[in-house]
């Protein structure tokens, strides 16, 4: 269940996400956040370059390896604006993070997507975080921001155009 001091976070993350489109990136954003409830780690997408591992979700998986220890990770919540990839749900696992709470799911942003007329461009299987990870609490989409996170998802495909 999301609750109101998710949804604080979440906006973050959509904020994040505006910032990574306003850079010509792909609109996504995270936040690792401790269960005293302090944001330890923010990003956004960095694959305009090419590499499409820089995801946000990724580089708090990887910084809260070097910096957490296992307790911290099981206990803290990775907020996101979207949901995690299946490289990113493996990553979130692989390291012992907590919670995971996102905006908008991968089937809304593939359902828009194809109403926008774009075709699929990635080589990976869309897979809900359940299907990659197990023994993880998982909750979004948030529908207070179904219509900003369609929003950034149409500028970014007409900013491709």
């Amino acid at each position: 269940m999301i609750t109101e001091k998710d949804l604080t976070y979440l906006r973050r993350c959509v904020e994040l996400a505006e910032t990574a489109l306003e850079k010509g990136d792909e609109p996504y954003g995270s936040i690792l956040v401790s269960v005293e409830g302090a944001v330890l780690f923010e990003d956004h997408n960095h694959v305009a370059g090419g590499d499409h591992t820089q995801h946000p979700e990724f580089a708090i998986a990887r910084w809260a390896a070097n910096h957490l220890s296992p307790e911290e990770r099981s206990t803290a919540t990775v907020y996101t604006s979207g949901e995690h990839c299946p490289m990113c749900a493996a990553a979130h696992g692989l390291v012992g993070l907590g919670r995971i709470v996102y905006a908008s799911s991968s089937q809304q942003s593939a359902e828009w997507l194809s109403e926008m007329g774009a075709t699929a461009s990635s080589r990976v299987r869309r897979l809900a975080i359940e299907e990659v990870i197990k023994d993880t609490v998982v909750d979004g989409p948030a529908s207070e921001l179904t219509e900003q996170m369609r929003g950034l998802h149409q500028r970014a495909f007409e900013m491709k155009r």
